[in-house]
């Protein structure tokens, strides 16, 4: 059973598939792939050379700064990038779940929806959090101003959108309602995988 795991930045994603982890189920973090991929993969390296510049790349590695530079505000640049990345990601995981059959495998990505990674999913579960909680999270770990934070925010698909799309919605305010409602909806999806 593959069970997506999505939500805006800041709201707890990887708080929470630490906790369903714990609990037993299979991991696979779709944006950590990405950046393995899109430094192993020869063919996508071309492929992401000939669309951004052979600057797309430092010493081999994938140059994040100036690739987050030229997608961050062209939407055209950031579908193109995803058209490269997202199907080689899928290849990877269509090989990581193989043999996996009977356990519950969380695909978590920040742009589960956006990059059509839903269809995969037999369930998704959408991670929610107060606004002003998820901007003290992001200004905690990445020490960037609440303007920088608000732009990224703006960037994505709005929480009301992700929670219309999903199947499960988890509010990640308080750690110990956090963990109560991951036990729920664990327990229902192993029902459910047993059906």
């Amino acid at each position: 059973m593959i069970v997506g795991l999505t939500g805006g930045i800041g709201s707890g994603k990887s708080t929470v598939l630490k906790m369903f982890q714990k609990l037993g189920a299979q991991s696979f973090i779709a944006d950590i792939e990405a950046k393995k991929i899109m430094n192993s993969d020869e063919e996508l390296v071309l492929n992401i050379k000939q669309v951004f510049g052979d600057e797309a790349y430092k010493n081999g590695e994938l140059n994040r700064a100036y690739i987050a530079e030229k997608v961050f505000n062209n939407k055209e640049k950031l579908n193109k990038l995803n058209a490269l990345v997202h199907p080689k990601v899928r290849a990877y995981f269509n090989n990581f779940s193989k043999g996996k059959e009977k356990e519950i495998i969380i695909y978590e990505a920040a742009i589960l929806f956006e990059s059509g990674s839903d269809k995969i999913c037999n369930y998704v579960i959408t991670i929610t959090a107060d606004l002003e909680e998820r901007i003290k999270r992001i200004q905690k770990r990445d020490r960037i101003s609440k303007e920088q934070i608000q732009a990224r925010i703006n960037n994505q698909i709005s929480d009301a959108e992700r929670v219309s799309k999903s199947d499960f919605v988890i509010e990640n305010n308080n750690l110990i309602a956090t963990q109560e409602q991951v036990n729920t909806v664990f327990e229902l999806l192993l029902k459910l995988n047993k059906d």
